[in-house]
Formats: structure tokens, sequence, C-alpha cells
């Protein structure tokens, strides 16, 4: 309970977390019936870059700040435009001062007919969160271990919906415990569209991370990462996202997006960034 995401709000991770949920919500809108998201680990919603703990960082400059200031490609600036429309609209006099956590990002993409459950558990958090929303009949905020939504919250009775599971990675099981909620959520809800997001650092047990994922036979699950420096640094040197049930059309927009963010983000000449599939449409990949 002692995670933050003040301190990180707006930093690389969260540039390539955001801008593939923008991905996922934008392509639920292609049907007209109603879908629900639910964050899991939800946070504050919205973060003050000029904040004293954001600056204690500026882990935003390495992140937001470079990719707003970057000239992107004709593609991948569309791909990128509902996540940076977003963060622009929220800045209206240019300079970034706000940042849309998940909750926030996905309130502003939803349409009328579209809800968001969050779930936060640290008390502060939740109060701002519960603020942010207070009011807004398309959003339900709700104090909660993110854990247990994955099995009491699903599934949505929309019968349609994109679970973003953002843990903070306090705990040294955490890999574990994702695989884990995974398996309860989609036994629950298996046609739902799932982002599981997952640090990528020193001694990270990525591989085992993946056998265990693929152990789970779900039948389409992408692997997408990106690293911004070397991992035999101290610190948080890249982050992966797992999407199980993904858009037909997302791993040829990953092709395109992630050396883009490589090439802006990078930090070394270590940076990596790759997007496979664990299971689906072509064998496992080798690790």
């Amino acid at each position: 309970m002692n995670y933050r995401h003040i301190y990180h709000a707006g930093n690389f991770a969260d540039v390539l977390k955001h801008a593939v949920l923008a991905r996922l919500v934008r392509y639920a809108q292609n049907k007209d019936k109603a879908f629900r998201v639910l964050d899991t680990h939800a946070g504050t919603g919205l973060y003050d870059l000029s904040s004293e703990e954001a600056q204690k960082t500026g882990e935003w400059r390495e992140g937001i700040g470079r990719l707003l200031e970057a000239e992107l490609p004709p593609k991948v600036a569309d791909l990128l435009e509902p996540y940076l429309t977003a963060v622009r609209d929220l800045n209206p006099e240019g300079q970034i001062r706000l940042y849309p956590g998940s909750p926030k990002l996905v309130r502003m993409l939803l349409r009328p007919q579209d809800r968001l459950s969050a779930m936060e558990l640290h008390p502060e958090d939740f109060n701002r969160l519960h603020n942010l929303f207070e009011g807004d009949f398309q959003v339900r905020a709700t104090e909660l271990d993110g854990w247990l939504a994955l099995g009491a919250h699903l599934p949505p009775k929309e019968k349609r919906g994109v679970i973003l599971v953002d843990p903070p990675f306090e705990e040294e099981d955490e890999y574990r415990r994702l695989a884990q909620g995974l398996a309860t959520a989609y036994r629950r809800f298996p046609g739902g569209t799932y982002c599981l997001w997952y640090p990528i650092k020193k001694g990270a047990p990525i591989k085992a991370f993946h056998e265990q994922l693929q152990a789970l036979q779900i039948p389409k699950m992408l692997c997408a990462e990106l690293s911004v420096k070397s991992d035999r640094e101290t610190g948080l040197s890249g982050s992966g996202l797992i999407v199980v049930n993904p858009p037909f059309t997302l791993k040829d927009e990953l092709h395109t997006l992630l050396p883009a963010l490589k090439a802006v983000l990078a930090q070394d000449r270590f940076a990596s960034s790759r997007a496979v599939w664990l299971t689906g449409e072509q064998a496992p990949a080798e690790e």
C-alpha cells in the first residue's frame, strides 16, 4: 500500500500502456453496443505533473514530455491520436501540467452508452478518484482490492468489456499473481479483452511469467514490450503488456507503433521493442 503512481505518472511505461489502452477502447467502439472498462488498480485518475512528487522524479519528462515534442510519422500519429488528444485537451494552454491516469483517459474516450468501473484500495488515492468522478453516472469508483474485482465484477452486465490490470508490483510474487488473476477472470469472462501490465527490470522473471501464461492455454495472447535502456542498470528499464483476445489489427499496429516509441523514448543504445504472440496465431515465441 506504499506505492503512489504520482511519482511515475507520464513516464515511458505509462506511454506504452495508455497508447495501447486507447487503441483497445477505440476498437471496442467499432460496434454500437455498449461495453464496460474495468480498471482494477485505478490510482487517483488524474495527476498534477507540477506537484512536488512528480517533480521529485521528473519521469514524465522522459515519457510523455518527449512524445509531445516529437515529430511523428503520419501513421504513428494516427495510432496515437486518441491518447495524445486526451492529454492535449487537459492542457489547452500547451504546456503540460495535467496527465490522465488510465481511468481519466478511458472516461475521456467513452461514448454515452459506455461505462467505466474503477477500483482502488489505497484510501487517500481512492478519495481522490471518487471526487474526480463524483456525480458521473458513467463511472463507478469502488474502494476495493483490484484482485478481488477480477472475480466479483466479471462478467460485466454489458457482456462486452476491456479489463486493465495494472498492479503496483510491490510484492515479489506479483508476476505469479497476475497470471493467476487472469486465469480467474478468464474463467468468468472468456470473451473479454484483457490488458495486463508488467515491469521489466534486472532479475525480473519475465520468461517464467510468460510460461505461466502459456500454461493457461488461453487461445490468443499477444505480448508487447518496450525497453528504453539496458536492464543491467537498477530500476525500471522497460515494461510489457499482455493483451488477451486482442483486436485483429493490434499486432500490425504495434509493429508500426513500437519502433517509433523506442526511437523517441530510448535512454541508451540498448533500447528495444517487440510484439509477439505468446499463444495464438503463430508458435509461441522462444525467449
